[in-house]
């Protein structure tokens, strides 16, 4: 189980990263969507490899999918495109720290109420404690 949240660790460090070369991407190129667009061309690329490597039969068996689970490409998209756009303007930090703060928000009501498949794990008041220390933690670090 460590090895995930290694993963996952990993994976939040290249958010801000990822802002922050997307964001000057747009500006150099003078078009946040053109960088959008790019970063989306070669995470398709880099996604099909992988894909193809580990499971190139799962793409037989998307029509059997729930539509409604495709939405993730949108949400994906308008991550990628607010904070290409926002972040030059609004700051990295300030950008990711209310993308951490909606992620606090959803995760704990997906996780709750299960929602999409997830395993229920209720909101009990040590969780929200902890949830809300977190959206503190996260505030402070934006204090200048």
């Amino acid at each position: 189980m460590h090895h995930y949240a290694l993963i996952m660790l990993i994976a939040g460090i290249g958010i801000p990263v990822l802002a922050a070369l997307n964001a000057a991407l747009g500006r150099t190129i003078g078009s946040p969507a053109a960088a959008a667009t790019v970063l989306f061309v070669i995470a398709f690329f880099a996604s099909l490899i992988v894909a193809l490597i580990t499971g190139p039969h799962a793409f037989a068996r998307m029509g059997i999918a729930p539509k409604h689970l495709f939405l993730a490409g949108l949400l994906v998209a308008f991550y990628i495109l607010s904070i290409t756009f926002i972040a030059p303007h609004f700051g990295i930090g300030n950008a990711v720290f209310f993308v951490l703060l909606g992620q606090l928000i959803s995760a704990a009501a997906i996780d709750h109420w299960g929602l999409f498949g997830a395993n229920v794990s209720p909101l009990g008041l040590a969780r929200a404690g902890g949830i809300t220390l977190m959206a503190a933690g996260v505030w402070l670090t934006q204090q200048v």
